[in-house]
């Protein structure tokens, strides 16, 4: 397709899809109904204990109370019947860029994502939906461009004014520019690629593409907006110069010396693995299918397993994400990145951990989410079993709320 004919119709598609949010379900004032839930055994993912039969209340899309007392009167129950009840998951790295993929996240049991680079700032753009109540979450952090040395085509539809950089992004000033263009259209973070992609068959992941100079100045540049900045970085060389440059997490971190993690953990950057997608390149299908991917996956996910186990005996903030778009043939889900940090070693309640509370951290939002507390937002989620017992039940969520509205509801196929 010409490519102003795919920018055309994907620019009257949203356009589409925004004038009809209204016909998103539950969308008037976000949390407008009070809620209770009964019965529910509630896991204190800071403590690491399960309180059982406790009743927590929601009212206008915060926790009230979280207590063994009955609910109050005049207020919706929902009787958990002893399921447990966790934090909404937090997936601090994915691709969303439609309602639909939005929709599958939270149905989930994601309640809050931090994007990781989409084109057309439709990450805003649902950032602000949902924040408005128009589409049911999540709720969105959003990044916009990858800054890189070679911006995504679409960059240049979205400003027109970059066009002298379509040869590429070459000094300290090109990429200040970069960093401002994301910034005017309102991000919460910036995203740079430190090394070259994975999952492109003629790319290599360990090669290095910023220096920590121009690593430097891109932080600098979004700290003038209060932004911080993630760093797309599989390679050690790439990593070693996002840290030292000030980066707030390190993305992938395949190939990390131990002289990096040193580095990640004496500087107290996150680290935010996205394992399972590897897993993903390892394998047909899912969101990458390519023979060279494959070999490449398989190659990676043993290096990328070790770094894991030694990022987590230093102590380092491990954060979970999915680095999935949520598409129709995605396979990835951050509940996958919980399972597989617990087959890595680490304990069930610090791999939860890593999708809720840790997450809270690295996105400086602890005051609001990550935890089941009073004064907190309502986004929680319902299990069969307890995931201390069994993580892979968090791939099956029976209830997500999400700023104490009811996402998803399966407890109950009973006839009434």
């Amino acid at each position: 397709m010409n490519p102003l004919h795919r920018r055309t119709s994907f620019l009257s598609a949203l356009g589409l899809a925004v004038a009809s949010a209204a016909s998103v379900p539950a969308q008037t004032e976000r949390g407008s109904e009070p809620l209770a839930l009964i019965h529910a055994n509630v896991l204190d993912v800071r403590g690491g204990r399960v309180a059982l039969d406790q009743t927590v209340v929601l009212r206008a899309g915060k926790i009230e109370s979280v207590s063994p007392a009955a609910a109050p009167a005049s207020v919706k129950v929902i009787d958990l019947a002893g399921r447990t009840l966790i934090p909404g998951l937090v997936d601090a790295h994915t691709h969303i860029a439609s309602f639909a993929a939005a929709k599958r996240a939270l149905e989930s049991g994601v309640t809050t994502v931090r994007s990781s680079g989409v084109s057309y700032f439709v990450d805003v753009s649902l950032r602000d939906l949902a924040k408005s109540g128009a589409i049911a979450g999540p709720d969105f952090l959003a990044s916009g461009y990858h800054v890189r040395d070679h911006l995504a085509e679409e960059a240049f539809y979205s400003d027109p004014s970059l066009s002298d950089l379509m040869g590429g992004v070459k000094t300290i000033p090109d990429i200040r520019r970069v960093v401002r263009m994301n910034l005017a259209h309102g991000v919460d973070w910036i995203k740079i690629n430190a090394t070259e992609r994975a999952g492109t068959p003629d790319t290599d992941p360990r090669k290095q593409m910023w220096s920590e100079a121009e690593i430097r100045a891109i932080v600098e540049e979004a700290a003038l907006k209060g932004v911080r900045v993630q760093a797309h970085a599989h390679g050690a060389e790439g990593a070693l110069a996002a840290v030292k440059a000030g980066v707030a997490s390190i993305e992938h971190g395949t190939y990390l010396t131990d002289e990096a993690l040193d580095l990640i953990k004496q500087k107290g950057t996150a680290f935010v693995p996205t394992y399972s997608t590897v897993i993903d390149l390892a394998e047909p299908g899912g969101d990458y299918d390519h023979p060279v991917l494959i070999l490449r996956g398989q190659a990676m996910l043993p290096r990328l397993g070790e770094a894991v186990q030694r990022a987590y005996k230093r102590g380092i903030l491990i954060v979970a994400g999915g680095d999935t778009s949520y598409g129709p043939n995605s396979i990835t889900r951050v509940s996958h990145e919980v399972q597989n940090f617990v087959k890595l070693g680490m304990t069930p309640i610090d791999a939860i951990r890593a999708a809720t509370v840790n997450a809270a951290v690295l996105l400086k939002m602890e005051k609001s989410i990550g935890a089941i507390e009073p004064g907190l937002e309502a986004d929680l989620v319902a299990t069969a079993e307890s995931p201390l017992d069994d993580p892979a039940t968090l791939q099956d969520p029976l209830l997500v709320v999400s700023n104490g509205r009811v996402a998803l509801d399966r407890l109950n196929f009973g006839k009434k």
